[in-house]
């Protein structure tokens, strides 16, 4: 029997040699490049702690400042010669003495608390100066602030002014403006970074490289106590190569080179490997890294070589683009939007996880592009980069245009043609929410399609791009001013007062009305996302007090409010009467049906039931919707209509705008309306249908289940004589009034609410419903 023998094919070195030594060049280009990439998250790394840390010590510098200049105002005010004038009543006298002796103090002023000698000497005594007044009376102790003055930019510092307790004027100095800035200037900032003082969207000083300002504000701090902030900025720097940081990539950049040094070695290693076969052709095979100590021991040399840190760096890697472990919470998942608390609901991981999520459908409706901004919340910088975070990893091109109203947000993306957008705002919420309204492909998500974002994360169905998507900054406000100011022209001036709560439309809203033809007086326009004023919520009265003040005091022809993120209008006329969004939809839609006959006016389920007869008289065709900002906009998409309106504020113009809710185009189109008819704006909103209403009553929901409650009350309610509506919550219209309850979508309350011809009417309406109630949950506590 012959014995056969299996030859193994024979590779020479001499053929194996140059095909290893360039896997070894590219493995070493390779490794160059990922090392480049680490040496510039490391060089970014130090540049931005470095710039942090001169952030830090000019925040805490300016705080220390102001503290000292405001202590020093009470201690001028303690004067026993101001005190003794104060007395006599010389507040003349009273001014000079309180900035006597104070250095760099000028302009001294002591004014009866009305401050209607401040109003009649506007515009020369400079709004900045009445506005730091009225700020100090409001919270009743000192404040400061940067104006501009005469002589250019100063601090203001001013408080209430008092003798034995009474209340007897309020005081005012201008300080040197380096008692703030100062600290800003003497700051370390190399030419590669920047460093801002910032109050409300005007930069006070700027430091560094001025072409980062627009990125600034995401690393902005505020200065406590005052209106003013630090921004700072570093260049943005690419994610190291696959997305590794620099640690990760510093061992990627070892394991590479000793996979080179490997194939550079693996001639010497076949070769020796060979000699063992030829001397022993029946010796068992040696493994290569046996191979490799033997050919060690053979030349006397060291080898560095670890199999195990190639196998751990590919498990890292793997196990980085699973689950990431991170807890969600899916009751932020509403069914408007996305909103939660920061801190405990919300975190920048949690918003990087919602954005790869967006970016994921966004992917399979195959849009690519995606505008991105915020609102001037405190969170809202981190939130934004960790949303930005996830929409790249999806493999998105972000426009981030930074800190801009929603409707702005909303116009950028038809602007630039991006069709899908996300804003990063808490509405009207307090300072610690924040959250997500987003678009995609003309779609306001809502309902289920929220709840399918919750569910990708949950599930895991995350789309990660191959490359990671590109981002773009970008300021678009200009354009938005001149596309109103292109369409909208007063017919003649007035004279607006203009109260946005601190809110992100503090700083654009006074210029779109101010472009139309409009003279405007800011109340609360510097942009502070702690809402020191007031909340900004022009659906709730008591938040309307001041302004309705102010247009008083300058004797204006109307007053308008914003929200939080400038998507909700509220209006008060000259003779404080508080015109709700029901009725300004009535105006409104006898405009938009003027040029529109038959069109379609879609309002929810809280508007007055004499807006429908209004709209019929006025040739169009009302319908009554739910509420909820994205579920009236997709019932505008179904429908067609030209206009659509809610209680809360906000108002959808398809007519020569773009369908969206939007509070400052609303009021650019209110003011043209009031300009055209002539007379007293407050008297032609005043013969606006009107009855008897309540606001909205909010009650707590038995086993704060307000859905389940609404559901078991319609089963079981009997009206008669009425029209029932079960199109949100339950609704019942008579002849002469309506009452409605529904459950609220964001908290777990009841919202009711009633409206009648006559009080006669409302008492009754308000008895059926109170026992109907009852009867199904004795335990509640109506109100009414």
């Amino acid at each position: 029997m012959v014995d056969l023998k299996m030859e193994r094919p024979q590779v020479s070195v001499a053929e194996l040699k140059p095909l290893l030594t360039a896997l070894a060049v590219a493995l070493l280009l390779l490794a160059a490049w990922i090392a480049w990439g680490v040496w510039q998250q490391y060089d970014d790394g130090a540049r931005r702690e470095a710039v942090q840390s001169a952030r830090v010590g000019a925040v805490a510098a300016v705080e220390a400042n102001l503290s000292e200049e405001k202590e020093r105002f009470v201690q001028q005010l303690a004067n026993p010669l101001l005190q003794r004038a104060l007395a006599e009543s010389d507040l003349d006298r009273a001014g000079a003495l309180l900035q006597g002796g104070w250095p760099g103090a000028t302009d001294g002023a002591v004014v009866p608390p009305e401050l209607d000698a401040a109003y009649a000497a506007l515009p020369e005594a400079g709004y900045g100066r009445v506005a730091t007044l009225e700020t100090a009376l409001v919270q009743d102790r000192p404040v400061a602030r940067v104006i501009q003055a005469a002589e250019g930019p100063r601090l203001a510092v001013a408080g209430p002014v008092r003798l034995q307790d009474r209340l007897v004027g309020v005081g005012i100095v201008h300080l040197p403006l380096k008692t703030v800035a100062g600290p800003v200037e003497t700051a370390q900032v190399g030419s590669s970074a920047y460093l801002a003082l910032r109050q409300s969207g005007a930069s006070i000083l700027e430091r560094g490289d001025s072409s980062l300002a627009r990125a600034a504000e995401r690393m902005a701090v505020p200065v406590a106590d005052s209106e003013l902030r630090v921004a700072a900025a570093v260049p943005a720097v690419s994610a190291a190569p696959f997305g590794l940081g620099t640690v990760g990539g510093a061992v990627a950049v070892a394991v590479l080179v000793l996979l080179a040094l490997l194939a550079l070695r693996a001639p010497q290693l076949a070769a020796g490997r060979r000699r063992g076969d030829d001397a022993d052709a029946t010796a068992p095979e040696l493994t290569l890294e046996e191979s490799s100590r033997q050919d060690v021991l053979q030349n006397d040399e060291e080898l560095p070589l670890d199999t195990t840190t190639t196998s751990a760096a590919a498990g890292t890697s793997a196990a980085g683009s699973a689950g990431t472990g991170i807890e969600i919470d899916r009751g932020i998942f509403r069914a408007y939007d996305i909103r939660g608390i920061v801190g405990r609901d919300l975190s920048p991981a949690v918003a990087e996880l919602i954005g790869h999520a967006i970016g994921t459908v966004m992917h399979e409706r195959d849009q690519q592009h995606v505008v991105v901004g915020r609102d001037g919340r405190l969170s809202g910088p981190e939130l934004v980069e960790g949303l930005i975070a996830g929409l790249r990893k999806a493999g998105r091109e972000v426009v981030d245009i930074g800190m801009a109203p929603t409707p702005v947000i909303y116009f950028g993306a038809y602007h630039l043609r991006a069709g899908s957008c996300v804003s990063v705002t808490g509405s009207h919420n307090p300072p610690d929410y924040n959250g997500f309204k987003v678009v995609v492909g003309g779609e306001t998500l809502s309902g289920d399609a929220i709840l399918d974002l919750y569910a990708r994360i949950a599930d895991d169905r995350l789309y990660t791009a191959p490359v990671e998507g590109g981002l773009e900054q970008r300021n678009i406000d200009e354009e938005y001013v001149q596309r109103i100011a292109s369409d909208i022209q007063l017919d003649r001036p007035l004279k607006v007062v203009v109260d946005a709560g601190n809110g992100v439309a503090g700083e654009i809203a006074p210029r779109v009305l101010e472009a139309i033809g409009a003279e405007v007086v800011p109340l609360y326009c510097e942009i502070d996302g702690t809402f020191p004023n007031h909340h900004p919520d022009p659906s709730e009265a008591h938040n309307l007090a001041d302004l309705i003040q102010m247009v008083a005091h300058l004797d204006a022809d109307l007053g308008v409010a914003f929200d939080g993120d400038g998507d909700r209008l509220g209006v008060v006329t000259r003779d404080g009467n508080n015109i709700y969004p029901d009725r300004l939809l009535m105006l409104f839609a006898a405009d938009v049906l003027e040029r529109n006959p038959g069109a379609q006016i879609i309002f929810d389920v809280k508007c007055t039931g004499r807006l429908p007869g209004h709209v019929l008289r006025h040739g169009g065709s009302p319908l009554m919707w739910k509420t909820g900002h994205s579920l009236i906009k997709a019932k505008m998409r179904e429908t067609g209509a030209e206009l659509a309106g809610e209680m809360s504020g906000h108002f959808f113009f398809k007519e020569r705008w773009f369908g969206f809710d939007d509070g400052i185009y609303a009021a650019a189109r209110l003011l043209e309306i009031l300009a055209a008819q002539g007379g007293r704006p407050s008297d032609v909103l005043d013969a606006l249908p009107d009855g008897v209403a309540t606001a909205e009553i909010k009650v707590p929901a038995p086993g704060d289940n307000p859905h389940a409650f609404v559901e078991k009350f319609v089963a079981s309610a009997t009206f008669d004589e009425a029209r029932l509506s079960t199109i949100d919550g339950l609704r019942v219209d008579w002849p002469d009034g309506w009452g409605l309850v529904r459950a609220s979508n964001t908290t777990p309350v009841l919202v009711l609410r009633f409206d009648a011809d006559n009080n006669q009417a409302m008492a009754r309406i308000k008895e059926a419903f109170r026992a109907q109630l009852l009867g199904v949950a004795p335990e509640l506590e109506l109100p009414f």
